[in-house]
């Protein structure tokens, strides 16, 4: 089954678990420091919240599609590809307290998106444990947009 991910960056992680909470029903699947995740069976959607700054207004982090296995990952990256959009491959990735397999595409407004497979758990954020946001990093190690599974 695949799912939509939704990744907003919240001022009040904990009022914005109890929140979400209570608006699906449904406890966290993940909670570690700085970061929350809910794996909503209906609408089918993983929601992830990451710690921003205080007073900071929620806001898009980036958006994804969870899919079962790399291969499927492996799919949508060709499919994307011959499309004509740049596409950016991650594979064994630690990610959001997760090993992952992804690709990145930006849509116009450059909202970033994923089509990514959670490979195993893991306990550091990403790259950079003392990072509390954004833990992908590109080919020349700077940090890129946001990514969480």
């Amino acid at each position: 089954m695949s799912r939509v991910q939704l990744a907003l960056r919240v001022a009040d992680l904990d009022a914005s678990i109890a929140f979400y909470t209570k608006l699906f029903g449904v406890e966290p699947a993940k909670l570690r420091p700085g970061y929350a995740n809910f794996a909503i069976a209906e609408p089918p959607l993983k929601l992830v919240l990451i710690e921003g700054e205080p007073a900071q207004q929620t806001v898009l982090d980036h958006l994804g599609v969870e899919v079962e296995s790399s291969e499927q990952v492996g799919e949508a990256t060709e499919r994307l590809s011959a499309l004509g959009l740049f596409t950016d491959v991650q594979n064994d990735t630690t990610c959001c307290y997760a090993v992952q397999d992804k690709v990145w595409v930006h849509g116009p407004g450059q909202e970033p998106w994923e089509v990514y497979v959670v490979k195993g758990d893991s306990a550091t954020y990403g790259v950079d444990p003392e990072l509390t946001a954004a833990c992908c990093t590109d080919d020349a190690g700077k940090t890129t947009s946001a990514c969480c599974g």
